[in-house]
């Protein structure tokens, strides 16, 4: 047994899957804004995902995780609770929880420490608990472990912008770009905020996407945290940031791959440039829509899980993502994974490295602007 992963690309070993039972779609709260009338959820409204859905979305979790333990990786799942429950801190309630299936939003491995995300949505305050069991366990098996959580967060109004919705639902789209470029979205600074799902680990390097779910205070914590790395805070050209695992994906050492359709900013691909790495743009997604009560975007194409630098598992029905794959040098792996994207996401989301092969190293020893 044995926590330790350095990059998104080293051979995996050891991954947690999530799974789908319980899934919410979540109460209202000030983070977040529901609204699938047409699926039987209008705004205001919550409660579980069809039986139907969380059967289809439960057989394609399980299937990906016998195609992982065939190939020698060791597959663990999490345990989940009663999502539908309230709950509740002294300074607020929440009427549900939201579900265990998207891993990767909630915990980060980073060398030998696995790490609890703040989270920035109150439906999500307890979903660590999911985890806990499986945390616990391998805390004992491995004494190399460290187990941190970074500061939990209190969540009151003064955490978040009120009206935002509204009003940033009301402008054009080139000035919500302008507003996430400059980090004024829906979250404060009054407090670290982060989710683990906006941090791409490329070695000493970490970049972290400031986003809906992840402020500026929550990218200086884990500067601070992690000194040893160089943490950098990300934007991209889109209007609303969520996770940065469907914009920018690193495959292997000197290859990303990039949503086109949100531009990196000119300082981060100078970076790359200088290092010597090179930026492909992801193929356009084979589907035009996400699923009903998804609220994923169809980039989720790109939402891939590298095993090792040459092997990729990618969602069955991207053919074009998987050929595009094919031709980067890649051996492709297609896993059927479009029932799950309701219940928090694509392969990545579903995720956690526990165990990848490999050192910590230096993929940029150039430095360039502000990176």
């Amino acid at each position: 047994m044995k926590v330790g992963s350095w990059n998104e690309w080293d051979p995996l070993r050891h991954v947690v899957v999530g799974r789908a039972d319980g899934t919410m779609v979540q109460a209202p709260e000030p983070a977040v804004v529901r609204d699938w009338p047409e699926h039987g959820f209008p705004r205001g409204t919550y409660g579980p995902l069809p039986e139907e859905m969380t059967a289809a979305a439960n057989e394609q979790l399980d299937s990906f995780a016998r195609v992982l333990e065939a190939r020698g990786i060791r597959v663990d799942r999490p345990r989940p609770l009663d999502f539908g429950r309230p709950v509740a801190t002294p300074e607020w309630t929440q009427r549900s929880m939201f579900g265990a299936m998207p891993v990767r939003d909630v915990l980060v491995v980073i060398g030998n420490e696995l790490l609890e995300a703040t989270m920035s949505f109150r439906s999500r305050w307890f979903e660590y608990l999911a985890h806990r069991p499986l945390i616990e366990d391998y805390f004992r098996a491995d004494p190399d472990m460290r187990w941190e959580a970074a500061p939990k967060p209190r969540l009151t109004g003064a955490s978040y912008r009120p009206g935002f919705w509204e009003e940033f639902g009301a402008l054009p789209a080139g000035e919500q770009i302008a507003r996430v470029r400059a980090g004024d979205l829906v979250l404060t600074e009054a407090e670290p905020l982060f989710d683990a799902a906006d941090i791409a680990r490329c070695g000493k390097d970490l970049f972290v996407q400031r986003s809906l779910a992840t402020n500026a205070a929550g990218i200086r914590w884990l500067r601070h945290h992690l000194p040893e790395h160089r943490v950098h805070g990300v934007t991209f050209g889109t209007t609303h940031p969520l996770h940065i695992d469907a914009t920018w994906v690193p495959l292997r050492p000197g290859l990303v791959l990039h949503c086109a359709e949100r531009p990196a900013e000119e300082e981060l691909l100078r970076y790359l440039a200088v290092n010597d790495w090179q930026v492909v743009p992801a193929a356009a997604p084979g589907r035009r829509e996400p699923p009903p009560l998804s609220a994923c975007s169809r980039w989720l194409s790109m939402n891939l899980l590298v095993l090792d630098p040459r092997t990729v598992c990618v969602e069955a029905s991207e053919t074009a993502q998987m050929e595009q794959l094919d031709r980067l040098g890649f051996e492709v792996v297609p896993v059927p994974f479009w029932d799950v994207a309701p219940f928090g996401g694509g392969l990545h989301c579903a995720t956690l490295d526990v165990h990848r092969e490999g050192v910590l190293e230096d993929y940029f020893p150039r430095r360039s602007g502000r990176f």
